[in-house]
């Protein structure tokens, strides 16, 4: 089966990733920032049987991101499924108040210059070998406009869009998963109420990590999960901008 490497793999949709593909008898190489996270879950799945690799690597340090790519490149032990999770949410506003730079400056350097990096490197190595997939975590923001967290996340998707052109017929996927609100710790940690999110707008973990792997085994550039997505994201790209931006500026005001 050979083996993946997951970036954010200690929670969320980084570790649903991790179940999923050690179910299917992967072997893994985790990514976090946490050294004593990622050790207890690399001793709960070697219990299982996997061979567990550990990479402690801070996506906002350039010279951390250099070593994951080393990993990526390593032709005697390759990569065969990249899966770019890393991520947080924003919500701050650039107008009102003081602007928090330093915390864009590190959500581009995690989530847009990282997955630029880290792609790059496993669409080198898996292009010499004819063979691989990347699975970037994108965001159903990237469609709409709210915020630079949907500005961020609509490059993820155009990048991945191009780099699966550029690797078109050479026997290597690129895939840019875009869920929707997705039952993790994520929203917490950024601050944003779940509460005002309407229930059927909810997804499960491990449902949006195995319809990602199944998009990508069968080569799909985009990866909406269920049929409401699906059908949100068909009218996020044709209504015209002007109305998409009123449903941004009402969703936005839901999360506050």
């Amino acid at each position: 089966m050979g083996s993946a490497l997951i970036t954010g793999a200690t929670a969320g949709l980084g570790a649903a990733f991790v179940d999923a593909l050690a179910t299917r008898g992967m072997d893994l190489v985790l990514v976090a920032r946490d050294e004593a996270r990622l050790q207890r879950e690399a001793a709960r799945l070697r219990a299982s049987g996997r061979v567990v690799e550990v990479l402690v690597a801070d996506l906002a340090d350039r010279s951390d991101v250099d070593r994951v790519a080393s990993r990526l490149s390593d032709a005697s032990a390759p990569i065969e499924l990249l899966v770019n999770n890393a991520g947080f949410g924003l919500h701050t506003r650039l107008t009102t108040g003081p602007a928090d730079l330093a915390e864009l400056d590190r959500a581009i350097d995690v989530m847009a210059r990282a997955v630029l990096v880290l792609s790059a490197a496993a669409g080198r190595a898996m292009r010499e070998r004819g063979r691989g997939r990347t699975i970037n975590v994108s965001s159903t923001a990237g469609f709409v406009s709210m915020g630079t967290y949907s500005a961020i996340k609509a490059f993820v998707t155009t990048f991945t869009e191009s780099l699966a052109n550029e690797l078109h017929g050479t026997g290597v996927t690129v895939t840019a998963l875009t869920p929707g609100w997705v039952h993790t710790e994520f929203h917490d940690r950024a601050g944003i109420s779940k509460s005002k999110i309407p229930g059927p707008l909810w997804l499960d973990a491990t449902f949006v990590a195995e319809q990602a792997l199944h998009d990508a085994d069968r080569g799909r550039v985009i990866s909406n999960p269920s049929v409401r997505y699906k059908a949100l994201i068909w009218f996020a790209r044709h209504l015209p901008r002007s109305a998409m931006r009123g449903v941004s500026r009402a969703l936005s005001g839901r999360r506050g």
